[in-house]
C-alpha cells in the first residue's frame, strides 16, 4: 500500500512564500509520475504542477505558471512544490498524487490519471 502525507501549508500573506512536501512510503522504486492540485470547497479539484520519473520534466496548469516550482528528491521519496509571489485565489487545500501507470516522460495532468493521493495539507493566502 502506498501512502502520502503532505506538510507545508499554513496560513501567509499575499506575496509570500510557502514549500509543500509530500512524503510517499509503501514502495521501494520511485517509477511514479506526481503531481500537486488544489481544491476549494464547492469547486472541482484543480491541476497545479506534475512532475516525471526522473524529476527531469514537468509541466504547470496556468495558475502556477512562473511562480510555483515542482520538484522532487528521489532519494528520499519526496516531492515538493515551492510557492512564491502568493495570491488569495490560491487559497485552498493542496493534494499531492502517485501516478504508477505512467510512463517515465508523461506528465499527467487529469485526476483520474493518479493512483495515490494524500489527505491534503490547508494553504491560506490573506490579502
Amino acid at each position: 500500500q502506498v501512502h502520502l502525507v503532505e506538510s507545508g501549508g499554513g496560513l501567509v500573506q499575499a506575496g509570500g512564500s510557502l514549500r509543500l512536501s509530500c512524503v510517499v512510503s509503501g514502495r521501494t522504486f520511485s517509477r511514479y509520475a506526481a503531481g500537486w492540485f488544489r481544491q476549494v470547497p464547492g469547486k472541482e479539484r484543480e491541476f497545479v504542477a506534475c512532475i516525471n520519473w526522473g524529476g527531469s520534466s514537468s509541466y504547470y496548469g496556468d495558475s502556477a505558471k512562473g511562480r510555483f516550482t515542482i520538484s522532487r528528491d528521489i532519494a528520499k521519496n519526496t516531492v515538493y512544490l515551492q510557492m512564491n509571489s502568493l495570491k488569495p485565489e490560491d487559497t485552498g487545500v493542496y493534494y499531492c498524487a502517485a501516478d504508477y501507470s505512467s510512463g517515465p516522460f508523461d506528465l499527467p495532468k487529469n485526476i483520474h490519471e493518479y493512483d495515490y493521493w494524500g489527505q491534503g495539507t490547508q494553504v491560506t493566502v490573506s490579502s
